[in-house]
């Protein structure tokens, strides 16, 4: 089956082409950005290392898709020959609310659900829709599915996902820990069972997905039971522009201080703080430790800042699991950052990690096992694939809506 998983953003679309049938290496994947601009460029890599660039004015996501389309048609770039070997599109929804628990065939019922959704994620969803509708309008006979990065953790119990507010405000506007992120914690965790020869209902797991967005979860027996993204995804962990943690009487404070509308405020939070608000030069975790080797005395700060709510949370989430089996890095900075890992681990024996320095400089781009064999505790390196998940989960619910 011919899978085409679409993750579309407010100004971007990262896209694969599967072939399910042919194993589950993409056939062909991508990225068109600066959707809206003069400007836009899209980059197409196929799988047998053919790379083609294009900049043209894109005006919006339906124009995007058709883009991608044609290069997926395109006799010296393309796959495949027509659009109607597409036997199913899947799409990457940020958030699915409390209506969603797992991944779901979209009819018009489930659209009119996912704009109810929006104020929960007003960032993300519309873009999330636009992706949807676009298909429709291009591929109107294909059957879609929207996989949902909060559905991971509706297995979260209520006192984990409850908030300390009047209980009529949770009842009114849902207002929760929803965590987001659920598809690359889930991959993860099940890619570590694998690599452990365990069942997953036999293990215990922290997964820690580090990227610009940064989030960790506790994994019980393959459940979520608790993660550090709450309502929105800026709550928990310090990330690249977002602030993590934060009193918000805190926040109440710097409005009136600096007269901050909410859209401000917001703003303040998600595109000002985090590594970029502390560091004072970038978002990005490589210019971070470049500073740092520099000599850049904030840089070196904001990195123990990151570093230590990792740790914090570790040292939550083996309580809440009671033991621990392996913990996961994950993500752009989780795979890569030697560095980061080493912070956050060093001088945890006594919870049973022990890490192989050795092994955990080496920066292979594959899974791998990083801990000393004394460990008790694995630790796992393992780059995250979303996009067979969502590949994944729409082929079996296509194929159970064929058999009817």
């Amino acid at each position: 089956m011919k899978i085409l998983v679409l993750n579309c953003g407010s100004s971007s679309i990262k896209y694969q082409l599967f072939d399910t049938d042919k194993g589950e290496q993409p056939l062909a994947k991508g990225l068109v950005e600066r959707i809206g601009m003069r400007d836009a460029i899209l980059n197409h890599h196929r799988i047998d290392g053919d790379k083609v660039k294009l900049v043209s004015e894109i005006i919006d996501h339906q124009v995007a898709i058709e883009y991608i389309l044609a290069i997926l048609m395109s006799s010296n770039h393309g796959v495949i020959k027509d659009r109607n070997e597409i036997d199913a599109v899947g799409h990457r929804v940020v958030h699915g609310g409390e209506k969603f628990t797992g991944s779901v065939m979209i009819d018009d019922e489930v659209m009119a659900q996912l704009h109810e959704c929006i104020e929960l994620a007003p960032l993300h969803n519309p873009a999330n829709i636009k992706g949807i509708k676009a298909c429709k309008q291009l591929m109107p006979t294909i059957p879609q599915v929207g996989v949902f990065d909060t559905a991971f953790h509706h297995t979260i119990p209520d006192y984990a996902y409850m908030y300390a507010l009047p209980y009529v405000l949770y009842k009114r506007y849902s207002i929760r820990r929803f965590g987001f992120h659920g598809t690359s914690h889930y991959y993860v965790a099940h890619r570590a069972a694998a690599m452990l020869k365990r069942p997953i209902t036999e293990l215990k797991l922290i997964t820690i997905h580090l990227g610009n967005g940064c989030s960790m979860a506790a994994v019980n027996y393959g459940k979520s039971v608790d993660t550090s993204m709450g309502f929105t995804p800026v709550e928990g962990l310090v990330m690249g522009a977002r602030c993590g943690d934060i009193d918000p009487a805190a926040l109440l404070h710097i409005m009136e201080k600096e007269d901050l509308s909410r859209a401000e405020a917001n703003a303040l939070m998600n595109k000002h703080s985090g590594l970029i608000g502390l560091s004072g030069t970038s978002s990005d975790m490589r210019d971070i430790l470049n500073e740092i080797r520099n000599g850049n005395e904030r840089a070196n700060l904001a990195l123990n800042v990151f570093c230590y709510r990792i740790r914090k949370y570790l040292g939550a989430y083996w309580t809440v699991l009671g033991s621990l089996d392996a913990v996961v890095f994950t993500g752009g900075i989780g795979e890569n950052a030697a560095e980061v890992r080493k912070r956050v681990l060093q001088n945890l024996e006594q919870m049973g990690i022990v890490l192989n320095y050795v092994a955990n400089e080496n920066l292979p781009n594959t899974e791998r096992d990083i801990s000393d064999e004394s460990s008790k505790v694995r630790v796992l390196v393992i780059p995250t694939n979303e996009e067979l998940v969502i590949a994944r989960d729409t082929e079996k619910l296509v194929r159970e809506l064929q058999k009817g």
